[in-house]
């Protein structure tokens, strides 16, 4: 039920249990604080300030259970929130370390029979300088420059994954995964919670509500203890890190300094089944005779397909797909591949694929979901049984596209016919900070397979030390006409160490790949070689009273061998950033090497400088600077090369993003200029609310040559043009709608830009829960 009178300050429903983590001297503060009344209006800014940071231990909260269920609106003004337990954010870990934070925050938490409900009171003395724009969910490149509150959630309470619930001021959503062993935040795992906020005079309010059913935990019947932890985006001239656990710099692990919150008793994770049919249609049109005929339709369809999601325990989740549209709803980031050696990597981003994905995490990466096409259906198992985390997953792909690496370059290749992919991952936990596993990842076609099996391990020292070890071997059947061996095995090999602390980073790593290794379920460009790199760093902390707020300097050195054990690469950096003020980063780097090419040594220098600063809340700038030699790969000689890269984002009200991203790259020879590239994208955005926008994005690329420093035939000219159109409509992550529009264009020194295909696209999906 709601009270008429909004709760101003949880000052009067501290616990005795949340005020556990406070120092004697804290204690004694509180008793001069004044009364319940003044109280609730918070402490003014010198009393906040002055009070004890707390303690160093981690910190325990009992949360208790409502009746009741909340009403999210984003106001912290159910009767219900009075039986809630406060645990307070009283430390800055960034750039501060574990000093009291410039502003005081609330988090509120406590449950039903079905749902989790956390809340936030988060004061600020300038509430009409809040950072907060509306964007689409998810999107944690732009959600992270704003204000924002969050939680981290260790249900199995084992410090090795979290999940993650983010709100910015305007009820934007993120969630996302953390893995602790390899320390990567994942935003593409998607739940169905709600949240609400709103500006109040005193600051923001923030409420979240997360049903049971979508989260993962330990079956029991007895109270369970979770890792917790609270935090707040607190973002003005700095950005101000805030976090409800003390924040060790010496240690290199995360998820072992949460807090815990425990007394969560009866916990039912329901059926936890999500339905979601699509439609998809699309026209499409080209331009087969090319580029004077005219376009004609290519494709006229429309399909139905579906997506499952079912957590058959509260651990274990069976994902499925059938019939799936995998077209990219999100352009891929361009990329210049002119004078490279190696494949050019792109992240995952279709969800299907990106869900889990940490469970396939390894050292050698041997598993890369990009590498599958066109997938006629596709089935993953995921989840954690006590200390076994398993990940496994099928999939049948129309098309079937690999990677032939060598020591010296790698090429991409198209084999013939469909080709089934099978990935299994099993991970068990050793002790606190250890584990070891096993994975298999195997694809079979017509007179063809690539299989891959091994194991690792993760070694955990201590908390600022870890060693990682992984052993793999393959097996490859290749269809006649492509140009290796018809019969390929090979082994691969990684060790590293890591040390880490406050001060100090040290890293090594020893890796040895045969030349007949093969990981065509992976992103492996590179084989033939036995390298060993180490990497050497110091750090210098700011206060708050310096003007920077931390700069570090740092040494890398890299041998690369073949299997002969002749040297082919040998690389030495030495390197300084500088965090500074307005969220600004500066990186200076220095490196020298020799590089073996196509028959000859080349001594190579080179200088990069890179910064980025966002001198106010609408502007966001960087640039990237490299000048130096290189290698001209078209002609095997040393030519002098110069990128410049700058960008510049524009938040345009709470509405509009602007961001557009120029590349120049120009290579030099003794003739003259071999060639001059540019390539521009520009992406600008219109959110109607949190749930509809409408995307503009155009990528342009220009690339002019001289012909008389080739050794074949080039066009002098050649331009390529990406336009992308889209409409977003989310009610929650599977319930959507998209319409959207695509066109390529194609230009030469023989004809202007031309277009060449343009495809007319509209997903209508619907999620249906039990």
């Amino acid at each position: 039920m709601k009270t008429t009178t909004p709760i101003r300050s949880a000052s009067r429903f501290r616990s005795t249990r949340s005020l556990a983590g406070y120092s004697v001297a804290a204690l004694l503060l509180a008793s001069t604080l004044p009364s319940v009344t003044q109280a609730q209006q918070g402490w003014s800014a010198d009393e906040w300030l002055a009070l004890p940071v707390g303690t160093k231990e981690i910190r325990n909260f009992e949360i208790q259970k409502i009746d009741g269920e909340i009403t999210i609106d984003g106001r912290l003004d159910d009767e219900e929130w009075k039986n809630a337990t406060l645990i307070d954010l009283p430390y800055e870990w960034f750039p501060g370390d574990n000093i009291r934070p410039p502003v005081r925050t609330d988090c509120f938490v406590t449950y039903s029979d079905g749902k989790l409900y956390i809340g936030f009171r988060a004061y600020d003395p300038e509430p009409e300088k809040l950072r907060a724009h509306l964007m689409d969910r998810d999107n944690i490149g732009s959600f992270v420059q704003d204000d924002h509150v969050g939680v981290n959630i260790d249900t199995f309470n084992d410090e090795r994954q979290a999940i993650q619930f983010r709100v910015n001021p305007m009820g934007v959503q993120v969630d996302g995964t953390f893995d602790e062993f390899e320390g990567i935040e994942e935003f593409a795992w998607d739940a169905i919670w709600d949240s609400a906020a709103q500006v109040t005079a005193e600051g923001w309010e923030a409420e979240m509500a997360i049903p049971f059913r979508q989260l993962r935990f330990q079956r029991s019947d007895g109270p369970q203890t979770w890792g917790f932890e609270a935090f707040r985006n607190y973002v003005r001239t700095d950005r101000h890190r805030i976090s409800s656990k003390y924040t060790d710099r010496n240690k290199e692990c995360t998820l072992c300094q949460e807090n815990k919150i425990s007394g969560l008793i009866g916990l039912e994770p329901g059926r936890n089944l999500q339905v979601q049919p699509t439609l998809t249609g699309i026209i499409a049109e080209e331009r087969e005779n090319f580029p004077v005929g005219p376009l004609e339709t290519a494709e006229e369809d429309a399909e139905l397909g579906v997506n499952l999601r079912w957590g058959i325990t509260p651990n274990l989740t069976l994902s499925g797909t059938y019939n799936p549209d995998f077209s990219q709803v999100e352009a891929d980031t361009a990329q210049l591949n002119i004078n490279e050696r190696f494949a050019l990597f792109f992240p995952e981003q279709r969800p299907f694929f990106l869900e889990g994905a940490d469970n396939f995490e390894t050292p050698l990466q041997v598993v890369f979901t990009r590498s599958l096409a066109d997938p006629n259906f596709g089935v993953k198992l995921t989840g954690k049984e006590g200390a076994g985390t398993i990940g496994t997953y099928f999939v049948q792909d129309d098309i079937n596209n690999v990677i032939l690496p060598t020591n010296q370059g790698s090429r991409l290749a198209t084999l013939p016919g469909e080709v089934e992919n099978g990935v299994l991952r099993y991970r068990h936990d050793i002790g606190a900070r250890s584990t070891v596993g096993v994975l298999y990842a195997g694809r079979e076609g017509d007179d063809y397979h690539n299989r891959v099996a091994g194991v690792d391990a993760f070694i955990g020292f201590d908390q600022s030390n870890i060693m990682r070890v992984q052993y793999v071997s393959s097996d490859t059947r290749n269809p006649v006409g492509l140009p290796v061996d018809q019969d390929q095995d090979g082994d691969a090999f990684h060790v590293s160490y890591l040390h880490q602390t406050r001060n100090w980073f040290f890293n090594a790593t020893y890796e040895n790949l045969d030349e007949d290794f093969r990981a065509d379920s992976g992103f492996i460009p590179r084989v033939d070689v036995e390298s060993t790199t180490a990497q050497l760093q110091r750090a210098f902390w700011g206060t708050r009273e310096t003007w920077y707020r931390r700069w570090t300097v740092g040494i890398n050195a890299e041998r690369v061998d073949d299997q002969t054990g002749f040297t082919t690469d040998e690389i030495y950096q030495a390197y300084v950033t500088l965090d500074g003020p307005r969220q600004s980063f500066g990186e200076l780097a220095f490196s020298t090497r020799d590089e073996f090419f196509a028959g000859q040594v080349f001594e190579l220098d080179r200088l990069q400088a890179t910064f980025t600063m966002k001198p106010t809340g609408k502007v966001r700038l960087q640039l990237v600077v490299r000048d130096g030699e290189n290698i001209d790969l078209f002609n095997a000689q040393e030519a002098d090369e110069r990128i410049i890269a700058p960008g510049l984002e524009l938040r345009l009200g709470d509405h509009l993003n602007w961001r557009i991203d120029f590349r120049q790259q120009t290579l030099d020879v003794p003739g003259g200029e071999l060639f001059n590239a540019e390539l521009t994208q520009t992406r600008l955005v219109y959110q109607f609310n949190v749930r509809t926008f409408l995307r503009a994005i155009f990528q342009y690329q220009e690339v002019t040559r001289d012909p008389s420093l080739y050794a074949f035939p080039v066009n002098t000219k050649q331009e390529d043009l990406l336009a992308q159109l889209l409409f977003s409509y989310k009610i929650n992550p599977q319930t959507v709608l998209f319409l959207g529009y695509t066109q390529n264009d194609v230009g030469t020194q023989n004809f202007s830009l031309t277009e060449t295909d343009r495809t007319i696209f509209m997903k209508l999906g619907y999620a249906f829960l039990y």
